[in-house]
């Protein structure tokens, strides 16, 4: 599983870095269905205006347009960081089963960082697996920063 996982959090590290040329925080995700990618993202909130457009929820809409529903079963979301409070609860929401995720996110992440909503008793539980290609992931996003506080 995890030459598998690491393959496509190549292809989520892909698309933070066209998030990152574009001026926009580098998270990327893609959603894998029975082994094929079905919808692919990365963050789009400072060109948008829009406070909810990050790559894991942009992701899950296309998902679920691919699959014609709002329910997400046998999917595996895969980001370079770990989700937020709300892309937690889209992610729980749309019942995805399996989140795998780069680098943590001390400040805000909800998947065992800041909060662990997995823990919750909820009426959906997620597999959670964190760290793939963690160095690369925490990297794009220290670099971005950097240079955003060097301006």
């Amino acid at each position: 599983m995890l030459d598998i996982d690491t393959q496509y959090m190549k292809e989520a590290l892909a698309l933070a870095r066209e998030a990152e040329a574009r001026d926009e925080v580098p998270v990327g995700a893609l959603i894998v269905h029975h082994g094929e990618v079905i919808a692919r993202a990365s963050n789009t909130r400072e060109s948008s205006k829009c406070a909810t457009h990050h790559a894991e929820l942009l992701a899950i809409e296309e998902a679920c347009r691919v699959l014609g529903g709002w329910r997400l079963p046998e999917c595996t979301l895969y980001v370079t960081m770990e989700p937020c409070v709300m892309c937690a609860g889209a992610i729980i929401n749309a019942r995805i089963d399996r989140v795998v995720y780069g680098t943590h996110d001390i400040r805000f992440g909800a998947f065992g960082s800041l909060i662990d909503i997995p823990k919750v008793p909820l009426n959906h539980k997620v597999e959670v697996t964190s760290g793939i290609l963690a160095d690369e992931c925490r990297e794009i996003l220290t670099n971005y920063f950097k240079a955003k506080r060097k301006k």
